[in-house]
């Protein structure tokens, strides 16, 4: 049915920057994965720990998105999760060179900043939903599923 691949699809694009491609690069790039990491945290240890747990993060979660198992909560971890890494590693305001006009990194950085905000607000409603009401149905039961891929007359 095509409602279903519709569903699918549009799972599926929220997720993908993460599973595969974010996930594979953290896999086959570890090293310099690690390495981006210490530019913002100098202890090697935790700088580990942030990749393999973002890895974790980005597989599961995303896993739990396409899947509609506890979707809702995984859509909630990777809101959570872009808004963490957009503040960890796009702080566009520590460059010295932020302008409006012209070359400018700071500027870049805000860019993806923003993108990553953008991203949580497409995981927040979807484990949220667009009302009030959805929102307290996900508080009163967050590892509920909202069976994303059955149509309304399915069976429960």
């Amino acid at each position: 049915m095509w409602v279903i691949l519709a569903a699918f699809l549009a799972r599926l694009f929220l997720v993908l920057l993460f599973l595969p491609f974010s996930a594979l690069d953290k896999l086959l790039n570890f090293d310099l994965a690690v390495g981006q990491a210490e530019q913002e945290e100098t202890s090697p240890a935790l700088a580990k720990l942030l990749i393999l747990g973002g890895f974790g993060v980005e597989t599961f979660m995303s896993l739990g998105v396409l899947t509609g198992v506890a979707d809702r909560f995984c859509a909630f971890v990777l809101a959570l999760y872009c808004v963490v890494t957009a503040l960890l590693w796009k702080q566009f305001w520590r460059r010295p060179d932020f302008r409006l006009v012209g070359l400018s990194q700071g500027r870049e950085l805000f860019w993806d900043f923003l993108k990553n905000l953008a991203v949580a607000g497409g995981f927040l409603m979807l484990a949220l939903g667009p009302t009030a009401t959805s929102a307290q149905k996900f508080f009163d039961a967050p590892f509920a599923s909202q069976h994303p891929y059955r149509v309304t007359g399915d069976a429960p």
